[in-house]
């Protein structure tokens, strides 16, 4: 069983390939046998067997790029929806450049990613979009972020039940807090320490620490893989028994 590749043959699209769910995911699906084409803003650092540097923000490259890893790969059997931001504040604390950046790349760009691949994708294809706890039970001061990863999981439950009948699954996975770059990077342009808030953090958890990178991508692999057949339009929280409020 060791040698079991999970995904032989199958052609995959990660966005945030450049993130710490991103990096994991990408190197997991290779390893299990998939051909897997990346997008980030800079993608030069990430060994992928299709590289494509773009922003998401930009509709046209969200819009085309499905498209052309199928024609490199002569086919789309997986999508992966990982990226996002971020974007703290009460709602009079933010701009109207903070809203439109944060739709853009959390709810738009899935948006047409996936409108765009599933009529490229055949019978035992899966999608799997990333939302958040927060979207389901709100958090306090990320309006923003909230409101886009509550769209991300409604989309997905639509989009599973819409499309169930084609043999595509689609699904979610709603990680709390997980032990990556953007999540430090946040508690450093707020003058924190990033060891001793994680450590604070992981506090809070009933399983004693914050989720790392792998306790998410092993979610997602199973929500890609036919060990979850009869999973469509699920939105799975990954928690370590949090609640938010």
């Amino acid at each position: 069983m060791k040698n079991f590749k999970r995904f032989q043959n199958k052609k995959a699209l990660i966005t945030g390939a450049n993130g710490g769910i991103g990096k994991v995911l990408v190197k997991s699906l290779k390893k299990e046998g998939a051909s897997v084409a990346v997008t980030d803003i800079d993608t030069s650092k990430i060994i992928a067997d299709a590289n494509y540097d773009g922003n998401l923000t930009d509709s046209k490259f969200c819009d085309e790029l499905p498209k052309k890893v199928f024609d490199k790969f002569n086919g789309l059997d997986i999508l992966c929806n990982v990226a996002g931001v971020i974007t703290r504040g009460k709602i009079n604390d933010v701009s109207d450049e903070d809203y439109n950046s944060t739709m853009k790349v959390n709810v738009e760009a899935p948006f047409r990613l996936c409108r765009a691949s599933i009529p490229l994708m055949k019978k035992g294809s899966a999608i799997v979009n990333v939302s958040s706890c927060w979207g389901l039970r709100p958090g306090p001061n990320h309006p923003l972020y909230v409101m886009s990863k509550a769209a991300i999981a409604s989309l997905t439950q639509c989009l599973g039940l819409d499309h169930a009948h084609q043999g595509i699954r689609i699904n979610a996975v709603c990680p709390n807090e997980v032990n990556t770059p953007m999540l430090r990077s946040g508690f450093e342009v707020r003058g924190i320490n990033p060891d001793r808030a994680i450590q604070e953090l992981n506090k809070t958890i009933p399983l004693g620490r914050i989720a790392e990178p792998k306790d998410i991508v092993d979610v997602i692999l199973f929500l890609l893989s036919d060990e979850s057949r009869y999973m469509c339009g699920s939105i799975v929280e990954v928690n370590g028994a949090k609640q938010v409020l």
